[in-house]
């Protein structure tokens, strides 16, 4: 469908802003929601404080032409219409990172894995998120590129590396790339009391008091398990 479940929002959006790129691609834009949370967070949050100034090249595939709105035109630099295995070929420039988020799933394995190649080729680092439970389905919104062909696996994807996976109970989410490595470091990085924010409640508390808060909470963080 031209949309996806909300539960996966956070840890794509941060893998997204993490990975910093200059150019994404994003492919089966379908509603549009993952380029207005790149354009949006990749540039309004870069402290220019620029609106509509956008320094970030952000272009999209999609297979279905009628789910392409003015929102489209409006956040993505460019969109092609096509297969993305036809169309990833074509491309001239090289991307800093390429989504394929609930892309995946509507391709065969040998195709599937055609097109992983390809986006390993086109672009630096790849973020795929494709369903833990593939249900069967068919055409939706009137269009056929919608048919679940494929339960994919970790097994799968783990050819592609580096890479790392994300835990979230509906989604596997997997990045691989050049920048994983980096990413992967980070994300498994402990939090230290001092980088934990306080709160207006907390700033009436004694130093010592809330130092031992924080240390406490900082002790929570790393006994949760992933």
């Amino acid at each position: 469908m031209p949309t996806s479940h909300f539960s996966q929002l956070n840890e794509i959006t941060e893998l997204i802003v993490e990975s910093d790129p200059a150019r994404v691609l994003d492919i089966g834009v379908g509603f549009g929601k993952f380029g207005v949370i790149a354009r949006e967070y990749l540039e309004l949050w870069d402290g220019r404080e620029q609106y509509r100034d956008w320094k970030r090249v952000i272009d999209g595939i999609e297979a279905f032409p009628a789910y392409i709105t003015p929102l489209h035109e409006y956040v993505y630099d460019e969109i092609h219409l096509g297969n993305a295995l036809d169309v990833l070929p074509t491309l001239t420039k090289r991307y800093d990172l390429i989504l394929l988020i609930d892309v995946l799933e509507h391709f065969s394995y040998d195709e599937g894995l055609e097109l992983l190649e390809k986006c390993a080729s086109a672009g630096k680092n790849t973020l795929i998120s494709t369903l833990v439970v593939v249900e069967e389905q068919e055409d939706a919104f009137g269009n056929p590129f919608e048919t679940h062909r494929f339960q994919w696996k970790q097994s799968h994807l783990k050819r592609f590396a580096p890479g790392f996976f994300v835990p979230n109970r509906h989604s596997m989410i997997y990045y691989f790339g050049s920048d994983a490595p980096r990413l992967k470091k980070k994300d498994q990085k402990p939090v230290k009391a001092s980088e934990i924010p306080v709160t207006l409640v907390e700033k009436s508390l004694s130093p010592d008091q809330r130092n031992k808060d924080l240390n406490m909470i900082s002790e929570l963080i790393k006994k949760t398990p992933p």
